[in-house]
């Protein structure tokens, strides 16, 4: 009877493992909001195109301004601000990474049964084994710790930065790394053991500078005068086929109807980097909307509104939680992220009122100071970041033409913008409505008693790859 029991219970153990949901969380570095074909007929992306067509495109979804306090967000579901992350990003000198007390996405997933893996770009920081991917949740992980790197040869100035777990990925030289990537996850798609659910984290390196392609996909974009901006277009279509190939992948295994998929970018595409976030004032760099507001949509399995629009607003601290909450799980009540599970799958109402763009007081926080958003309104203090204006793609354009900003320390100037009415960020309301300045700033206020000082250290020497046979590497702090 006892051993009856225990089958049985083996049994039902499975049966929940395989009614879990795959889930393949999709990062697409320094994508511009004017950058995909569901909003830029220019740009070839049918495959990006198709699942958020026939999916759930986000209008409200927000991320930071920079790559390491995003992919803190989506990893810990906490702000920035509150774990020391806000200021810029980590070098890979810096003896610094998020802190080890925050339990991250894969953790949780874990806990519920799943095969954790992740392919791509950390840049949580590395500085010793403790702070990397293998040892935060994921069972294997091949990719890179800093935030960029060579297409081709993987090295970050005149050192490898590419890892295959713990050990340095030499045998890779000469293959785009879009390629490298979604070969790797098909492998693992193909290798899964489909009795245990599958969680893939993929941060892929396109489009992030240095701005490379191979050829065939910059010559799909004949029309694009322009070199720089010619060349980021072929880089989409590039993680385009890539995202294709996985999605295939997944189809061959048979695990794709039982599959949810997300896609984000960690923050607004770089105008200085030949990207568009069009009509969005601003870009990367900035707390603008179009440095924080992030091209995503979400498709697969549980959704039961599909092919539309979702405009509730979201943070990219409540992607943790949500999707803990797509697999069966209970989210942590000690986050500050929220799941939005329910509210996205049936179209119901974002349960989030407010969040923070940034928070910095390090100087010079030139990715933009202070910001808060409460309802429709947004209150910005101080310098924004840069660069600023509203820039169409430069399809048509010879030269490569921004706004330059000029840093401004403080809480000054005070801006206030009503995102529902103008979410080009156009006209200024804070001579018009100071009461509302007046409670911003209050909410404001309150949050900045929770910030943590940034975790921003000077050049650490220890970190020299000579160290560790001409690979950036851990095992220095």
């Amino acid at each position: 009877m006892e051993k009856f029991i225990l089958v049985f219970l083996s049994v039902l153990v499975s049966c929940a493992a395989t009614q879990r949901p795959n889930i393949v969380f999709i990062v697409a570095d320094d994508l511009g909001w004017h950058d995909v074909g569901f909003r830029n007929r220019n740009m070839k992306t049918p495959n990006i195109d198709k699942l958020a067509t026939e999916g759930i495109i986000f209008e409200s979804a927000y991320v930071q301004p920079f790559c390491s306090p995003s992919r803190t967000a989506f990893m810990s579901g906490m702000f920035p601000f509150r774990v020391g992350m806000q200021h810029k990003v980590l070098a890979n000198v810096q003896a610094a990474c998020v802190p080890l007390n925050y339990t991250f996405l894969p953790q949780e997933l874990k806990k519920l049964g799943y095969a954790t893996h992740m392919v791509g770009k950390w840049h949580l920081g590395f500085c010793k084994w403790e702070c990397t991917p293998t040892y935060r949740g994921f069972d294997t992980f091949f990719g890179y710790y800093s935030a960029q790197e060579d297409y081709f040869n993987h090295s970050n100035g005149a050192y490898l930065d590419y890892r295959d777990n713990k050990l340095p990925a030499w045998d890779y030289k000469g293959e785009y790394s879009a390629y490298t990537f979604a070969r790797k996850a098909v492998d693992i798609i193909h290798q899964h053991n489909v009795s245990q659910p599958l969680f893939m984290y993929l941060p892929y390196q396109n489009v992030h500078a240095p701005i490379e392609v191979p050829e065939k996909y910059f010559n799909m974009y004949p029309n694009v005068i322009n070199h720089g901006r010619r060349t980021y277009s072929g880089m989409v279509s590039a993680l385009d086929e890539a995202i294709g190939n996985v999605t295939q992948a997944l189809k061959e295994k048979g695990l794709f109807e039982n599959t949810l998929i997300l896609f984000t970018a960690d923050n607004g595409g770089p105008i200085e980097g030949y990207a568009s976030n069009w009509p969005l004032r601003g870009g990367k760099h900035t707390i603008w909307e179009g440095g924080t507001k992030g091209t995503s949509f979400m498709y697969g399995t549980g959704l039961k509104k599909t092919k539309t629009t979702y405009n509730g607003m979201m943070h990219a601290v409540d992607w943790k939680p949500t999707l803990v909450s797509a697999a069966g799980g209970t989210p942590e009540t000690s986050i500050d992220g929220i799941s939005h599970w329910d509210s996205i799958r049936n179209g119901y109402p974002s349960s989030r009122t407010e969040f923070i763009y940034n928070l910095d007081d390090f100087e010079p926080a030139t990715e933009g100071h202070a910001g808060i958003r409460v309802g429709y309104w947004k209150l910005i203090l101080g310098y924004p970041g840069g660069p600023d204006g509203w820039h169409e793609p430069m399809n048509r354009t010879k030269d490569d033409i921004y706004d330059q900003t000029i840093y401004i320390k403080g809480d000054s100037p005070v801006q206030l913008f009503n995102i529902y009415l103008d979410p080009t960020e156009r006209n200024d309301y804070a001579i018009k409505r100071p009461e509302i300045v007046d409670q911003l700033r209050a909410r404001m206020e309150y949050y900045r008693k929770q910030m943590v000082p940034a975790l921003f250290p000077p050049p650490d020497p220890a970190s020299n790859p000579r160290n560790f046979g001409n690979a950036w590497s851990p095992g220095w702090c």
